[in-house]
């Protein structure tokens, strides 16, 4: 039998970390010379393809040298952080990859310092190291400093350091060595990382990390062998730390890790990840084990949620024209199903049988949700974001969920960042030139405050600011936080918008909407120059008569639309306001269509 060595990859998004294992996959000849392999082979999901970042944590098995490393992609965002930490639990080592040119960034922070909490020992690899401006010893610098204040031991903050480019297939130790291939970063992996163990005398336990359905085997359970030895259509029994036995069955089917497929086998050993199945009612969390097991092995508790949204049933006069999937039961039953596999999303039902609060770790998790649901068919209303506060155990005092900002941008455009973030009660904490005529400035600022303030950001600085965020802790209650400064432009009718009325009302504000657009009463289709809503007539077409102008009509030329994309709209409406979701559109609306009902609820509030 190989020798088997578990690690995991950790970095921040954009890093480089699933081009690193298709290099890896490579170099182990998981693939043939001649096989067409598609480009970052492990973001599977079309989601994660078009975004470029991992979502979904996956684990592939590379052959090297007479030994099996399972490597799991772990996702680089916090708002997946669900993910990140049951994948710590499975591995004895970590890599952990950061830009040469960007440095640690807060992201590659959250999940280092949950794996140095567990005593994880990490190796460092510094891609990208072939970039004009990268600054490889600045940077080994900064990771040191990070683990350092992560209150890293000794041990892992004597960490080995890997110079590498993952796009073009080398690594090396010193910058001086010649870059021929990745053999230096898998010897140091063999050296770094300890061969897999657990007692193989003792009965089966396993601890279940991930789960996923599949059409033909049912759910599919993933997890690492703690003890023991698992073989086809054995009995075992899943235990729960608070319900006790949930089931009794056997295996059904036993599937390894072998590149990017899962294979099935007969057996598998103590130390090995595999995928089971034969299961109906074990989740993330419980342990699957032999029957003559009575305790369950110890999981992580996984950080709470911070975010919740209102997910509801479609009621616009548009509603059911483009989805397949409309009736709260379909939604009830998909959001129910996502959350049994996504540990860290909670589903609640509300008083409304069509509304249902979804909670998250962030705008990013949710939104991925919505997109991932929309091209399923369903049709959704969605709510404006908002935070869950807490209150402190021990005075009462009121608590919300601050977060670690930290903002990359051009000399010029500091002024406005840590205005508009002061604004915000935003806090700030660091402030350092980054070079290239850049600085780099830390805040701790409440989630609450950041809701829409991504593309304002992006205004402000003319798309060349980045904006990382993190959370951090709960904190003291900030006071009031103004919202949006400007109104709606809002359709009075229904019809299709006409670019004569669309040409006339341009000096109102900024349009979201094309001319021949298909709008209702009520829908929001531009946003106001001035703080209040005002309501606009669309459908105006220009008045046809037998009496000729002295002059020629001049050609409309309309100004380009402002069209918002999907986290765009979501943290654009304000509280009375809703994001209609379907396979082809995205609507913006206000959550009473009636004038006169808005009317009526804007003085009940007064």
């Amino acid at each position: 039998m190989n020798t088997i060595r578990n690690l995991a990859i950790i970095a921040h998004v954009d890093h480089g970390k699933t081009t690193l294992v298709d290099a890896l996959f490579r170099a182990g000849g998981t693939f043939r010379d001649n096989q067409a392999v598609a480009e970052r082979a492990m973001d599977s999901n079309e989601l994660e393809k078009e975004r470029g970042i991992t979502i979904l944590a996956k684990c592939t098995s590379i052959l090297w040298d007479n030994n099996r490393l399972n490597i799991v992609d772990t996702p680089g965002h916090a708002d997946f952080g669900g993910e990140v930490e049951r994948i710590l639990s499975m591995v004895d080592g970590v890599l952990v990859l950061v830009d040469a040119s960007e440095g640690p960034m807060p992201q590659t922070k959250f999940v280092v310092a949950k794996a140095l909490r567990q005593g994880l020992k990490p190796i460092v690899v510094i891609n990208k190291a072939d970039k004009p401006d990268a600054r490889v010893h600045e940077v080994h610098e900064e990771v040191f400093e990070l683990f350092a204040a992560l209150d890293a031991t000794d041990e892992q903050l004597d960490f080995p350091t890997i110079f590498a480019s993952a796009k073009e297939g080398w690594a090396i130790e010193t910058l001086e060595d010649p870059k021929t291939d990745l053999a230096p970063l898998f010897k140091a992996i063999l050296k770094r990382v300890p061969t897999a163990e657990g007692d193989a005398n003792a009965p089966f336990s396993m601890l279940v990390t991930t789960l996923e359905s599949d059409p033909y085997l049912g759910r599919i359970l993933t997890g690492r062998i703690q003890s023991g030895t698992a073989q086809m259509n054995m009995a075992v029994k899943g235990l729960n730390a608070v319900a006790g036995t949930l089931e009794q069955t056997r295996l059904t089917k036993l599937l390894s890790f072998r590149g990017l497929e899962r294979v099935p086998v007969q057996e598998a050993f103590a130390g090995d990840i595999v995928a089971l199945a034969g299961f109906t009612k074990v989740t993330v969390g419980d342990t699957i084990c032999a029957p003559e097991v009575t305790a369950p092995l110890k999981s992580l508790p996984i950080d709470p949620p911070t975010l919740a949204m209102t997910f509801c049933v479609n009621n616009s006069p548009f509603a059911g024209k483009e989805g397949k999937k409309v009736t709260s039961r379909l939604i009830r039953d998909r959001l129910m199903s996502e959350a049994e596999g996504n540990v860290s999303i909670k589903v609640t039902e509300t008083d409304s049988t069509d509304a249902f609060e979804v909670a998250g770790r962030g705008e990013l998790q949710l939104g991925v949700l919505i997109e991932t649901m929309r091209r399923e068919g369903f049709e959704l209303a969605i709510g404006r974001p908002r935070v869950l506060f807490k209150n402190d155990p021990d005075t009462g005092q009121l608590m919300e969920p601050l977060e670690e900002v930290q903002i990359d941008v051009d000399d010029e455009f500091t002024g406005i960042t840590v205005e508009k973030m002061g604004i915000r009660k935003g806090e700030m904490v660091d402030m350092r030139p980054s070079g290239g005529g850049k600085t780099r400035v830390t805040f701790i600022a409440p989630s609450r405050g950041l809701i829409g303030y991504q593309s304002e950001f992006l205004t402000d600085t003319r798309g060349t600011g980045i904006m990382s965020r993190l959370f951090h802790s709960y904190g003291a209650y900030k006071g009031p936080i103004g919202g949006r400064i400007r109104g709606s432009l809002i359709s009075n009718g229904m019809g299709t918008a006409v670019a004569y009325a669309l040409w006339n009302l341009e000096d109102r504000g900024t349009m979201f909407i094309h001319s021949g657009t298909p709008v209702y009463e009520g829908m929001i289709v531009g946003e106001h120059t001035r703080d209040n809503d005002l309501e606009i007539n669309v459908l105006k077409a220009k008045q046809l008569s037998n009496v000729r102008a002295s002059g020629k009509d001049e050609a409309i030329r309309l100004t380009p639309p402002r069209i918002l994309t999907l986290e765009q709209a979501i943290s654009y409406i304000e509280e009375d306001e809703l994001v209609e979701v379907t396979p082809k559109s995205i609507r913006i609306r206000k959550d009473l269509l009636d004038p006169n009902d808005r009317k009526r609820a804007s003085r009940g509030k007064e």
